[in-house]
């Protein structure tokens, strides 16, 4: 079966590895068999970012680039800008008028992303509706199948409701239901222990990282506090050294043979972080100069971008002047 499929990143800066295991090397395999755009959802990047676009406007070709370099194509897979469809915001504003501001505030993601950059009652208004943009993304594309990670569930949760109440509204099936797909690892922890790789906790490896920064990154990680020694048993649930290497290494039952031999004691965390190191070298050396190459031609990357907007704007298009139709706003058509 032929999925559509909708995914995108928030241009606030280069792509780490958590979003390289969370969607973008999964995006790779899906853009064989399946239809995927991908989505530089700079209008999203502004909702946290307001007063100071120019950290957005920066970073639109860095993460262009990054998709370049970690393999996605842009003949398979249409890359596009999000503020360059106006579908999205008219479609936007149709949905807010669907969902309720207490419902936006009982959303987990929007919750936990208002505690960890301590908005409280300061938070912007596009960054409390931005469930709601992101699901007008999603429906514009008509998209069947969302990659994502597993912090991003509830947004799924949220857009399929107002697929629901839309279409309930309308008495047809004009708006398309979607499904999650999560990768193999759905969410990588900071190199500091925290739950979650993130740019604004500062606790990245970024895909375009040099050798120095990711062994350095590497060296700097968390293991079992109480592994005092090498003959010491060792915990490996909750050890960030473990976790990447699950995430990154090629040979699942050598690592399978190390947590064994962690636990019984025996194996010293430099072992673990040399191991590490050379498998994040391994990964991110052709990524890297992959990326220094794209982003030397910046018009490049530029066409490409509009090429990929202008065949999301004829898709974006279409769908919505359905919902027009629907709602009875189809006026001048």
């Amino acid at each position: 079966m032929r999925y559509t499929i909708l995914t995108g990143d928030r241009p606030t800066g280069p792509l780490h590895l958590g979003h390289y295991v969370g969607s973008l090397r999964q995006r790779v395999e899906l853009q064989q068999q399946h239809n995927q755009t991908v989505l530089v959802a700079d209008l999203q990047g502004l909702t946290d970012n307001g007063h100071n676009p120019g950290k957005i406007s920066d970073n639109i070709l860095n993460v262009v680039a990054d998709y370049l370099a970690v393999g996605i194509d842009p003949v398979q897979t249409t890359i596009c800008l999000q503020s360059a469809l106006p579908a999205l915001s008219e479609l936007t504003m149709y949905y807010l008028n669907l969902v309720t501001v207490s419902r936006l505030e009982r959303n987990p993601t929007v919750k936990s992303e208002i505690e960890q950059k301590g908005f409280e009652r300061s938070l912007p208004a596009g960054f409390l509706v931005y469930p709601v943009s992101q699901a007008a993304d999603i429906t514009a594309f008509a998209a069947t199948h969302v990659p994502v990670g597993d912090d991003q569930l509830p947004m799924i949760e949220q857009t399929n409701e107002i697929v629901r109440s839309f279409n309930r509204i309308a008495g047809a099936p004009v708006l398309t239901e979607c499904q999650a797909l999560l990768g193999k690892v759905s969410r990588l922890p900071g190199i500091d222990g925290k739950a979650k790789m993130s740019k604004s906790l500062g606790n990245t490896i970024t895909l375009g990282a040099s050798e120095q920064e990711i062994q350095a990154a590497v060296m700097q990680m968390y293991t079992d506090p109480h592994h005092l020694r090498v003959s010491d048993p060792g915990q490996v649930e909750g050890n960030v050294v473990f976790s990447y290497l699950d995430a990154f290494s090629t040979d699942p039952e050598h690592i399978a043979a190390l947590k064994a031999h962690y636990r019984r004691g025996g194996l010293g965390d430099m072992v673990l972080k040399r191991l590490l190191n050379d498998e994040l070298q391994t990964l991110l050396a052709p990524i890297r100069a992959r990326r220094a190459e794209f982003l030397a031609d910046k018009g490049e990357l530029t066409r490409i971008l509009a090429e990929g907007t202008r065949r999301a704007q004829a898709v974006t298009g279409e769908v919505l002047a359905q919902v027009r139709q629907a709602l009875g706003l189809a006026m001048f058509v």
